[in-house]
C-alpha cells in the first residue's frame, strides 16, 4: 500500500457511481428529514431489491452515548425506517455494539455500560422504536452469537472476522454512519463503521496488529455478508464532528447541511470525506493542534492505540501492539483506508453527483467534484 500512497494512479479507474445530495436546514424537522432521506435514496436506488415482508438491517454508529454527530442522527434513522416500512419491509432491525471505553465484552459476559444504555443517552433508543423498528444490541445475545467470515484473499487479517448472527437472519443491510474525524484513523465514515459489527477478539487483532489497521478496515468490508447484502450507505451530515473524534471534538453546523447517499460505500466515503475536510478547514486553529486533533501525530496515535489494545487484551497486548502508520492531515488521496478499498473493490470510482434540489449551489457541487477527482499532478506522477 505504500506505493499506492505515493501514486494512486497505480490503481485502475472504477465504474461510474452516483452519489445523491439533499439539502438540510439547520435543526431540521422530522418531516424535512423524511423528505431528504426519501429524495437521496430514490435518486440512487428505487429499492426494487426490497420484496414485501423482507427484513432490513440498519447499521448506525453508537460508539458512545454522545449525541449526534458523535453518533448517527436519530432523525435520519427514524426517517429511513419509515421509508423502508412504506416500501413493504416486514421487519426493520437496527443494531450496533459500542466501543472500548464504554463496553467490555468478554466470553463470560459484559462489564461496564451497554450499547442499549448508550443508545438511550445518544437519543437513538426511543426514536427507533417509535418509528416501528426493533433493536439488536449484539453483546446482549452473548459471546457465542457471532459467526466467522473471511475477507477478500490477500488481506492482512490473520483470522476470520466475527460478525453478529443477526446479519444471517436479515435480507438486506443499510449502513447509516455519520461524518466525523477519528483520533486514531483520521476519519470515521462508512468503511470504518464496520468495526461496530466485530466481536471484541476481532477488535483486539484489529488494534494489536496496528501496522495494517487502515488496510484491515477496508478489508473487513469485503466479507461475503456485506458484499451480498449491503444495498445503501446514507449519512445525515447537517452536523459535522470536524476535529478529534470519535466521541468529542469541534462540531460545525453549516447553514445548509447535506444528506449523502450512494449504493457504493467507497463513492459515499469520498464525498463524505470531502464534506468533512471542507469543515475541518473551517475549524478554529487551536482545535486542530496536537491533542485536540491528534490523528496526524504518530506518537499520540500510537500511545492511544496501545491503550485500546491493552483494554481489549491486557497490558501485555498493549505493550506489544505494532506501531501504526498515523493518518496524515485530511487528504483524500493519502487516506490509507480509501486507497486499500480502491485496490480491493474495483478502483477509483467515477462519481456523478446528483443533487435532489436546485438550492444546492453549483459552487459547492463543483468543489466536491474537484475534491474527488484525482488531481492532474497525481495523474501525471
Amino acid at each position: 500500500m505504500r506505493d499506492l500512497m505515493q501514486n494512486p494512479t497505480n490503481l485502475s479507474s472504477g465504474q461510474c457511481e452516483t452519489v445523491s445530495l439533499a439539502p438540510l436546514n439547520r435543526d431540521p424537522s422530522s418531516q424535512e428529514m423524511d423528505q431528504a432521506i426519501r429524495d437521496t435514496t430514490f435518486a440512487v436506488d428505487n429499492l426494487d431489491w426490497l420484496q414485501t415482508g423482507e427484513t432490513v438491517f440498519i447499521k448506525p454508529v453508537i460508539n458512545s452515548g454522545k449525541p449526534y454527530p458523535a453518533t448517527t442522527s436519530p432523525l435520519a434513522v427514524a426517517s429511513m425506517i419509515r421509508l423502508l416500512k412504506a416500501k413493504g419491509a416486514g421487519r426493520v432491525v437496527v443494531g450496533d455494539m459500542s466501543g472500548v471505553g464504554h463496553l467490555d465484552q468478554r466470553p463470560e459476559g459484559c462489564k461496564g455500560s451497554s450499547t442499549r444504555s448508550l443508545a438511550k443517552s445518544a437519543g437513538l433508543l426511543n426514536p427507533v422504536l417509535d418509528a416501528g423498528a426493533e433493536w439488536a444490541f449484539f453483546e446482549e445475545a452473548g459471546w457465542e452469537s457471532f459467526y466467522e467470515e473471511q475477507p477478500a484473499p490477500g488481506s492482512h487479517w490473520q483470522r476470520g472476522i466475527m460478525l453478529p448472527n443477526v446479519l444471517q437472519e436479515v435480507d438486506h443491510i443499510v449502513s447509516m454512519p455519520r461524518c466525523s474525524r477519528h483520533a486514531l484513523l483520521g476519519n470515521t465514515l462508512g468503511l470504518k463503521s464496520v468495526v461496530g459489527y466485530m466481536r471484541y477478539d476481532t477488535r483486539l487483532e484489529y488494534h494489536h496488529a496496528a501496522r495494517s489497521i487502515q488496510g484491515k478496515t477496508a478489508e473487513a468490508n469485503t466479507v461475503p455478508t456485506l458484499l451480498q447484502k449491503q444495498r445503501l450507505v446514507v449519512t445525515a451530515a447537517d452536523k459535522v464532528l470536524a476535529t478529534l473524534g470519535p466521541d468529542l471534538g469541534h462540531v460545525i453546523t453549516p447553514q445548509q447541511g447535506l444528506v449523502i447517499a450512494s449504493r457504493s460505500v467507497i463513492a459515499h466515503d469520498l464525498i463524505s470525506l470531502a464534506w468533512l475536510i471542507m469543515h475541518w478547514r473551517q475549524a478554529p486553529w487551536l482545535n486542530k493542534q496536537f491533542l485536540a486533533d491528534p490523528s496526524s501525530n504518530k506518537f499520540v496515535t500510537n500511545m492511544a492505540n496501545r491503550v485500546v489494545a491493552g483494554v481489549l487484551g491486557g497490558w501485555k497486548w498493549g505493550f506489544s501492539a505494532q506501531t501504526m502508520e498515523n493518518s496524515p492531515l485530511p487528504n483524500i488521496w493519502r487516506d490509507r483506508v480509501l486507497i486499500r478499498a480502491f485496490e480491493l473493490m474495483g478502483g477509483i470510482p467515477d462519481i456523478q453527483l446528483q443533487p435532489t434540489q436546485s438550492c444546492i449551489s453549483p459552487q459547492l457541487l463543483a468543489e466536491l467534484d474537484s475534491m474527488v477527482t484525482l488531481p492532474a499532478a497525481t495523474r501525471a506522477a
